[in-house]
């Protein structure tokens, strides 16, 4: 009788195991489906050059960085509840890459400034009051995580990503 549970039991395992192995792959092409539509209107030639001033005062030129190492550009919003989730992810990615920031329509350079001292973000942030770049890149969705690399865009998502999604992208940017 032992004998027979124990191989019900690991029967049950595997079936488990498939089903979750399913459900993954599915959650996989679903996800990468809807990246695909909201990103569609993205530009991946004749790219936009992304260079301003952050919120220290550094000229930051995305493209020319992009020469020397994968960086990720992460369009965001003080504003955005998604974003609350994805931010400190990103923030602990800045630590191991280069990673740029572009706040889209979150209020004056100290407002903003604010924000992100009381979050205890360090990122590189450029503050977008008009939204001026997010519209130059077609940006509808936040957040939106761009990798760059050799002034190329490699990969993006728009919405929540999580952790080990950026770090993957960057990876094998």
């Amino acid at each position: 009788m032992a004998d027979l549970d124990k191989k019900t039991w690991i029967q049950k395992g595997l079936s488990g195991i498939k089903q979750l192995g399913i459900m993954l792959l599915l959650f996989l092409v679903v996800s990468t489906a809807v990246d695909l539509w909201r990103g569609k209107d993205i530009p991946t030639q004749d790219l936009p050059h992304i260079s301003a001033l952050d919120l220290d005062g550094n000229l930051v030129d995305v493209m020319a960085m992009s020469q020397e190492a994968p960086v990720l550009v992460y369009f965001w919003g003080t504003w955005c509840p998604v974003c609350n989730f994805v931010s400190p992810s990103v923030d602990i990615l800045s630590n191991y890459y280069p990673v740029v920031s572009v706040a889209m329509s979150s209020g004056s350079d100290e407002r903003l400034a604010h924000f992100l001292d009381d979050k205890g973000y360090t990122l590189s942030t450029i503050n977008d009051k008009q939204s001026f770049l997010a519209r130059e890149w077609s940006v509808q969705v936040t957040p939106t995580v761009m990798v760059f690399k050799d002034g190329e865009l490699a990969h993006y998502t728009t919405g929540f990503t999580s952790l080990p999604g950026m770090w993957w992208r960057m990876v094998f940017a």
